[in-house]
C-alpha cells in the first residue's frame, strides 16, 4: 500500500516541482482578472525565456516565501510612473479606455467599480479596475521609479487595491529568479443559476 501511495504521490510532486503548479485566488487585488476563489495554473516551463510584458506571473515575495501573482508593466532599466492613475512607462502615458462598470459582489455588498481597457507598448490589452475616475488618490499619483537592471516592476489590475511594485514590501522590484511562471489558465465557478458552471479561462498564449 505503500509503495502504491508512492508510486502515485512521486510523479504528482514532480509535476508540480517543474511542469505546473496550482493555486487558489485568496484576494481582490487581481480584479477583474481574477475572482477570489477562482482556481489557476502556474506554468513552471515556460519561463526558461524572460517575461512578456503583460503576462499575468507567479512569484515569490520579497523576503518573506509567500506567493504573489501580478501583472508584468515594467521592464529593467524602465522609469515607472503614475500619474492621476495612468500609468506612464519612460514618460508615454499608457491608453485607457473607459468601459461598462464592473459589478463587485461580495458577502456584505453589491457595488460598481470603474473599468478600463489599457494597452500596453506592446499591443497587450487587459481590463482593469479604479476607485477614482479622476485619479486623485494617493495610490493613483506615485513615482517615479526606476526599475534595476535584472528586476521588473509588477502592477496588480485592482489599482488601487493591491499590493505590488509601487511598494517597497513585501514586493518591491521583483528578480526574474523569484519568477515561478505565467499564470496561463483559470477555472472559475460561476454561480448563475439554476445551475452553478465552471468557466475555463486561457490568459496567455
Amino acid at each position: 500500500m505503500l509503495l502504491s501511495s508512492l508510486n502515485v504521490q512521486i510523479p504528482i510532486l514532480l509535476f508540480r516541482m517543474f511542469i505546473a503548479e496550482p493555486f487558489v485566488v485568496n484576494s481582490p487585488a487581481m480584479y477583474p482578472t481574477f475572482s477570489v476563489g477562482d482556481y489557476g495554473f502556474i506554468n513552471k516551463i515556460n519561463y526558461i525565456k524572460q517575461p512578456k510584458r503583460g503576462d499575468v506571473v507567479s512569484f515569490i515575495g520579497k523576503g518573506v516565501p509567500v506567493l504573489y501573482i501580478k501583472r508584468v508593466i515594467g521592464f529593467p532599466g524602465e522609469k515607472i510612473e503614475f500619474i492621476k492613475g495612468v500609468i506612464y512607462i519612460n514618460d508615454n502615458p499608457l491608453l485607457l479606455e473607459r468601459v461598462e462598470d464592473y459589478t463587485e459582489k461580495t458577502i456584505l455588498l453589491t457595488r460598481k467599480r470603474p473599468q478600463y481597457i489599457e494597452t500596453l507598448p506592446n499591443g497587450h490589452k487587459h481590463k482593469i479596475l479604479r476607485d477614482d475616475p479622476e485619479g486623485n488618490l494617493p495610490s493613483d499619483n506615485m513615482g517615479p521609479y526606476y526599475v534595476p537592471e535584472g528586476h521588473y516592476f509588477m502592477v496588480g489590475d485592482n489599482r488601487n487595491h493591491s499590493g505590488d511594485s509601487r511598494y517597497d514590501s513585501p514586493v518591491g522590484y521583483v528578480p526574474f529568479e523569484n519568477f515561478l511562471g505565467p499564470a496561463q489558465f483559470i477555472i472559475r465557478l460561476t454561480d448563475q443559476l439554476p445551475y452553478a458552471r465552471l468557466t475555463f479561462l486561457k490568459l496567455t498564449s
